[in-house]
């Protein structure tokens, strides 16, 4: 779109699903971008709205209510609040954050399909369905998993493979079994109104390629899509738990969540004009809202149906279909509103390099950050931009964390502001000096530190973030070596004059740092414009000299970033380790139950407690030690296979459960009397079956 027709922007965020807390690889993939084009869009006094808000007519939802044994409404409301809190301490600065359970959402939704269903847009179809015989239910995509057809991941959804990415249908899906039963589903017919894509086939093409400046993920996904053919496309589901379907005949049945979820930007929208102004929170709808004291002015209907708003929606490359295809088809065939500008959509962020699992507690959870690393919201916000996916898959680890903490935050960014603030108060009490005669190093300081808002500007508006960031660190680098090539602290012993020179520009390149951080590093921006004492500048203003005015003064100075220490990394890498641990637990297959034997077979084992008091290796072996044993009725020595997991030091007074008159064996030439009763854990580790309290040797266990 032409920026001179531009008259204001709508910026959606996905809405995150309430199944769960928002971790890292949301933010890097939508909301922290979103957030930093919005900012700066902000800062060029862009008339913007920031629209999102919780998901939370999806089937996982559902599924979570049932893993959790309580209604959804209790999962969604728990969660609405743990990612709505955590967006807000983060810094993400929505307009609003809404909610798709609420009143306004389910009118907009209903009245959205109402429209197209009255226009003769959907058709009435009676297919086969998954059903579980066993939960006496139809089920959605998500209730059923089976092996993928493109890749052959075994975990596949019916809607989706997040292995390969491929976008399915349940049918589709190799094995497939219900999520609720373990069942393999059989087929049953149902009625379903359906969204007939193919026929909005050459809009859908015409409106993509008419956007070259996509990003080649997004055209790509799109156009393999438009080649393959599209197909109708279900508008409803077999559900109890949604919006509910506004015509008749369609009991038991809700809107697909993806025809109501984008509709939830609308809603959220149409919400935030109606109750802007109110103070902070909704107590209604539990909405959030940023300009909690400043409503809203002109009409929701500008932000949506008018050819002058900029409409861009940032996502995960999972959605790309959705919004691209579906929404835009859902757009078309209703007629009112405009369809989106551009869809900056990110790839997947790996954390330590393994893709980032929820089911597995594979993740760093924004909520527990924001706990464990207190007043530490942009050094994440930074990290997370600097290695953003926005071309490829990349991948986030603890030790890179503490590397650009500690290598380009504290020693780069923070440490040239520090240097120009102290030697301020140090020489000048804190008063900034003023500008006196300029040398040719000086003029080519000034004239590059102008180009860096254009440039910087060019590569936010382009959706370039990464690269952004790394223009804005690139002037604290200019900064850095501009002091270090003029060295103040030398130079101030003999010409004061030019020490009040160097210092001019090197807090003018301090106040447009202020300026230019703030998309990125929000908190940041404002404990530096604290520190500097000045009122607020817009982007423009970035880049001059004379923002901050001779004799203006100066706060007292303050460390805007501290060092990430290697036990802090290690406690959040130890923290992933036992994730591991815990999930190959969650998962042991345990070994089945073998046949029943009757009583008198029991009572036949004697099994004694006994106490080991010698202990040595067997040669030549690595698993077997030759233990000696005080059984209270005899010493005896039995062969055992736990080397692996235990020295003979270490077993030499230990307790044990003795089975005492097991038929002896020769092992490696040892004549073995008895077996030791072992327990073995999820990672096959060996644990002694011990009584809890010292016991007589001999003592009968029955």
């Amino acid at each position: 779109m032409d920026n001179s027709k531009i008259k204001r922007y709508t910026v959606t965020a996905a809405l995150p699903y309430t199944n769960g807390p928002v971790h890292i690889g949301h933010l890097a993939g939508v909301y922290l971008p979103a957030d930093t084009y919005v900012r700066y869009l902000r800062s060029n006094k862009r008339d913007v709205k920031f629209i999102c808000g919780s998901d939370e007519n999806g089937v996982p939802i559902t599924l979570k209510a049932k893993k959790e044994g309580v209604t959804p409404q209790v999962v969604v409301d728990k969660y609405h609040k743990i990612i709505g809190d955590s967006f807000r301490e983060f810094g993400v600065s929505f307009d609003i954050y809404h909610r798709t359970s609420s009143e306004m959402h389910h009118e907009t939704a209903s009245d959205f399909f109402k429209t197209l269903y009255d226009k003769g847009v959907f058709t009435e179809e009676v297919t086969e369905q998954y059903y579980d015989e066993k939960a006496q239910t139809f089920l959605a995509d998500r209730y059923i998993t089976g092996t993928c057809p493109k890749c052959g991941n075994e975990n596949a959804y019916g809607d989706q493979c997040e292995n390969c990415g491929s976008t399915l249908n349940a049918t589709d899906l190799i094995n497939p079994k219900s999520t609720l039963s373990g069942e393999p589903p059989v087929r049953r017919e149902t009625k379903n109104w359906f969204l007939p894509l193919e026929k909005y086939e050459d809009q859908l093409r015409a409106y993509i390629e008419g956007h070259k400046e996509w990003k080649p993920n997004v055209s790509g996904q799109c156009h393999s899509w438009l080649n393959a053919g599209l197909q109708p496309r279900a508008m409803t589901r077999d559900l109890d738990w949604g919006v509910k379907v506004p015509v008749k005949d369609a009991e038991g049945k809700v809107l697909y969540v993806w025809f109501d979820a984008p509709i939830g930007y609308i809603s959220a929208t149409k919400e935030l004009f109606r109750f802007s102004g109110t103070a902070g929170v909704n107590p209604k709808a539990d909405e959030y809202y940023l300009n909690k004291d400043e409503a809203a002015q002109g009409n929701w209907e500008d932000y949506w149906k008018d050819d002058t708003t900029k409409l861009v929606h940032f996502i995960g490359k999972d959605n790309i279909v959705f919004h691209c295809i579906i929404f835009p088809a859902m757009l078309m065939a209703h007629g009112d509103y405009t369809l989106a500008d551009n869809v900056p959509a990110n790839e997947f962020l790996n954390l330590e390099g393994q893709k980032i699992s929820t089911s597995k507690n594979w993740a760093v959870w924004l909520n527990e950050y924001l706990l464990e690393f207190k007043d530490k919201q942009d050094v994440l916000r930074y990290v997370l931009t600097s290695t953003a996916p926005e071309t490829k898959d990349n991948d986030f680890t603890w030790k890179d964390f503490q590397a650009r903490n500690n290598n380009e935050l504290v020693a780069v960014l923070g440490n040239f502001i520090n240097r120009v603030t102290v030697l301020t108060h140090k020489y000048f009490d804190g008063k900034v000096p003023a500008l006196m005669e300029l040398n040719e190093q000086d003029q080519l300081v000034i004239d590059e530190l102008a180009l860096y808002p254009a440039k910087i500007g060019a590569s936010i508006e382009t959706y370039r973030f990464r690269e952004a960031l790394t223009e804005v660190m690139n002037v604290a680098r200019l900064g850095n070596k501009y002091l270090a090539e003029t060295e103040p602290w030398k130079v101030i012993k003999t010409d004061e004059n030019r020490v009040r020179t160097i210092l001019n520009i090197s807090l003018q390149i301090v106040a447009s740092l202020e300026i230019l951080i703030e998309p990125f590093l929000p908190f940041t921006a404002a404990k530096l414009k604290g520190m500097l004492n000045h009122e607020s500048h817009l982007w423009g203003d970035a880049g001059q000299m004379g923002l901050l005015q001779a004799d203006h003064q100066l706060n007292e100075t303050a460390l805007l970033f501290e060092k990430v220490e290697d036990t802090d990394v290690q406690a959040q890498i130890d923290k992933l380790n036992q994730s591991k641990v815990d999930n190959i637990a969650a998962n042991v297959v345990v070994a089945p139950a073998k046949e029943n034997i009757d009583f008198e077979q029991f009572s036949a084992m004697d099994i004694r407690v006994a106490t080991i008091i010698a202990a040595e290796k067997v040669e030549k072996t690595k698993k077997l030690l030759k233990l000696t044993l005080n059984t209270g009725l005899d010493e005896r020595t039995v062969v055992s296979g736990i080397a692996e997991y235990f020295t003979p030091e270490e077993v030499i007074g230990q307790q044990v459960s003795l089975l005492i008159n097991l038929a002896p064996r020769e092992i490696k030439g040892i004549l073995s009397q008895g077996m030791i009763l072992m327990s073995e854990n999820s990672d096959g580790k060996l644990t002694f079956v011990s009584p809890l309290q010292n016991h007589a040797n001999g003592s009968v266990i029955r």
